[in-house]
């Protein structure tokens, strides 16, 4: 008696804004057609990754994933479906035409998808639900981008339909800005209009990962941005569980996911991403798909979430995959940021990202909306700043535990930085600052001491850096893109391998991280590593 056939579509090529956690999402799918007695079809063309291991399915396909080939393929092999949402952004654009063509799909369904990518249906999906949106509109050319991003008022973020991996997309801060924009970077027409929204400065980013069998909903976890909104989530670092926010604003993170879950008909994975902007939860985007945090989450968790995925794909209930996760939550023992954790495993697991600014010597080394990084790291701990200084470490960073702070940031973050330049003087760090961020600093009563910009003359703080006077940069961008000192000054942080960050945010988590360790070494201790292993087969840590 010969098996059935599940088609599965991969990621295609690797680049920056997809890659290698697809193809971990693709292959925990494949073992999972395969446990449910299918035979495992894969479709990808790239020789990098484990779904094109001669070994990993029953069949591989070396083909480009486009509607051409796919149909091609299933015509010869006749699947019982076809699954799209492991392979990230490139497969689920094929959902329409292939369902078009009668090809079933096995999971959401792509109406659903379609929903949920249109901007105007979900648009108004979140107004029918009750939920909140960043103020947003689409403009087809320059005069309508003037007035939409006039109308919802500056700084807004703007980006061309259909991009991947935020490619092309920046913060805009005034109406000059954005005619460069438009003038410099994208094209404008009717058919491929530009999307505004209004950034929610100062705002926490969060990222959801779940999974939906369309009865019920399981909240793999709560991730909270350690950079702030606006960055890239594939290029923030991230907390599991939230570091800085309440539990009740984390519960009803959950309730607003599980609800739009439902309401889009989402069977298999779903990534929502959203803000939290003076106590109000915003809803940024969702993707019906696996996501770039699905391994992370996974690891965290100690539950293969592609893999249960697929199986509910397949048909199968959560209820009969995860009995245990069900039985917990209704003893009401689940933890605050997931539906599969237990409250008595209380780690904190960080989320760092790797990045190739070594390889592009020309490329400003400057967090945004674009995404950049091209690999990621985990660190685990019962302490959080504990956590971060692992993962700094497995990123390549290692944070000083004394030395020079040098501070230099845009005028919307001075006031920002007063306490995080105190707390730096209260270790015991010298601290360096360019004029304007000097003489704000000196106005609060925080000594610093004044250090030239390139153009200011010699010796400079490029110099210092060089001659290894510098051991932490503090700089956040200004808005504008020219090359400028602060190029400069991150370059020579990539060159010389400075740990830095461009948010404040960041610089706060890195206060932390460096207080924590201080404290574990003054107190004779030693970092603790953690099996994951050991986290998930017990609840003791």
């Amino acid at each position: 008696m010969s098996r059935g056939k599940v088609l599965i579509l991969g990621s295609g090529p690797n680049r920056i804004g997809q890659g290698i956690e697809f193809d971990y999402a693709c292959v925990h799918a494949v073992f999972a057609v395969q446990e449910e007695g299918y035979e495992a079809i894969m479709v990808n063309c790239n020789p990098e990754t484990v779904s094109t291991d001669y070994d990993t399915a029953d069949r591989l396909y070396f083909e480009p994933v486009v509607l051409e080939h796919v149909l091609a393929i299933v015509e010869k092999e006749k699947p019982d479906g076809v699954m799209l949402q492991f392979g990230g952004q490139t497969p689920l654009k094929l959902a329409i035409p292939l369902k078009e063509e009668g090809v079933r799909i096995l999971g959401t369904q792509p109406e659903s998808i379609d929903r949920a990518e249109d901007r105007d249906l979900f648009r108004k999906l979140i107004m029918e639900l009750g939920l909140k949106q960043p103020e947003s509109g689409t403009a087809k050319s320059l005069d309508e981008a003037l007035k939409v991003a006039e109308a919802i008022g500056y700084p807004v973020l703007v980006r061309p339909s259909y991009v991947l991996g935020g490619r092309a997309m920046k913060i805009v801060y005034d109406e000059e800005d954005l005619k460069a924009y438009l003038e410099e970077a994208v094209s404008v027409s009717y058919e491929r209009p530009i999307l505004i929204d209004k950034y929610l400065q100062d705002s926490v980013e969060l990222d959801v990962d779940a999974v939906s069998d369309g009865e019920d909903v399981l909240i793999g976890a709560v991730m909270e941005h350690i950079e702030e909104a606006g960055v890239h989530s594939g290029d923030s670092a991230a907390s599991i569980p939230p570091y800085s926010l309440e539990e009740e604003i984390v519960e009803e993170i959950k309730r607003q996911s599980k609800l739009i879950a439902k309401a889009l008909k989402v069977k298999g994975l779903i990534n929502l991403q959203m803000a939290v902007s003076d106590g109000e939860i915003y809803v940024l985007e969702v993707n019906p798909r696996a996501s770039r945090t699905v391994p992370f989450v996974s690891k965290t968790i100690g539950y293969p979430l592609a893999k249960i995925a697929a199986k509910v794909c397949l048909g199968r209930r959560l209820r009969d995959l995860v009995p245990e996760v069900f039985k917990r939550l209704e003893e009401g023992c689940s933890h605050f940021c997931s539906d599969f954790m237990d409250r008595d495993r209380r780690i904190y697991s960080i989320k760092e990202v790797v990045f190739p600014w070594n390889r592009f010597p020309e490329v400003d080394p400057l967090l945004g909306p674009e995404m950049k990084s091209t690999g990621e790291v985990m660190g685990i701990d019962e302490d959080f700043g504990l956590a971060f200084y692992k993962a700094q470490l497995a990123a390549g960073n290692r944070l000083p535990l004394r030395g020079t702070v040098f501070i230099s940031v845009a005028d919307r973050d001075k006031e920002k930085v007063v306490d995080l330049a105190r707390s730096f003087k209260d270790l015991g760090f010298k601290v360096l600052a360019t004029t304007g961020t000097h003489r704000f600093l000196k106005e609060r009563g925080i000594p610093s001491e004044r250090v030239l910009k390139i153009s200011e003359g010699r010796p400079h703080v490029v110099d210092m850096m060089k001659n290894g006077e510098v051991h932490l940069v503090i700089n956040t961008p200004s808005g504008k893109r020219e090359v400028s000192d602060a190029y400069f000054i991150r370059r020579t942080a990539v060159q010389y391998r400075i740990p830095y960050t461009t948010t404040v945010r960041g610089g706060y988590a890195i206060l932390k991280a460096i207080q924590s360790y201080r404290k574990l070494v003054e107190s004779g201790g030693s970092l603790r590593i953690y099996a994951l292993q050991d986290i998930h087969c017990s609840k003791a840590l």
